[in-house]
């Protein structure tokens, strides 16, 4: 006796799910695609539907996760770097060692989870458009900038207020501090990738810190 067809309608099959994870997954594959393009064609030059076909999606699917371009930037932001800025603040909040290690920490924390990543093109961005996109510029002060520079301030005043570092001004150190780390990454995304001379991440960070960690210590007398 032949075996009773016991299929489903198609009506009452259960919903496919490799189509049900991407659906989910298309918000990060429109994400990453912002990115890849900002960094390379730069903010005003990437438009919406290229950043579809990049994707492999129509534009008015990317319309029904992102309203405009702004958005769609902020979100690469919000979900790339933000939360490099509160891992960085967890760092803080359980490091129990000396002000000095805690500093190289974050900086080289940072460097693996932002420079050596495609997030790294950004700031090279942000410097290039800021001028012709002051709303974008406003995002990214606020949501990149601020807490970096809150980060640096906690940890200079740590070591200040344990005695491991020397007064200073704090504002002025953490552009001081930082400014190469910047130059690093912006060296990288424009000469760097042109063919000029680069240089090798983890052997300038060394030095830097060397440098900084040197000039911060307490026991540094300034020259006369």
């Amino acid at each position: 006796m032949p075996a009773a067809d016991v299929s489903l309608p198609v009506s009452d099959q259960p919903a496919a799910l490799p189509r049900q994870r991407r659906k989910e997954a298309r918000p990060a594959e429109l994400t990453t695609a912002a990115l890849e393009l900002f960094i390379t064609n730069g903010y005003a030059a990437t438009r919406l539907e290229d950043i579809a076909a990049h994707a492999g999606v129509s534009k008015g699917t990317l319309y029904l996760y992102f309203e405009s371009k702004e958005a769609l930037f902020k979100a690469v932001i919000r979900e790339g770097i933000v939360p490099v800025m509160a891992q960085g603040a967890e760092l803080i909040d359980g490091f129990s060692g000396c002000s000095a290690d805690l500093l190289r920490h974050l900086i080289l924390a940072w460097w693996q989870r932002v420079g050596e990543t495609p997030l790294g093109g950004v700031p090279k961005l942000m410097m290039s458009e800021a001028g012709n996109f002051p709303e974008v510029a406003a995002y990214y002060a606020e949501a990149v900038i601020t807490p970096g520079r809150d980060l640096l301030r906690r940890v200079l005043v740590r070591g200040m207020v344990q005695g491991e570092f020397r007064a200073l001004d704090v504002e002025t150190a953490i552009d001081v501090i930082f400014a190469p780390v910047l130059m690093l990454l912006i060296w990288r995304h424009s000469m760097g990738a042109c063919g000029c001379r680069t240089h090798e991440p983890q052997a300038f960070l060394a030095t830097h810190l060397d440098l900084v960690l040197n000039g911060l210590a307490a026991d540094i007398v300034a020259a006369a």
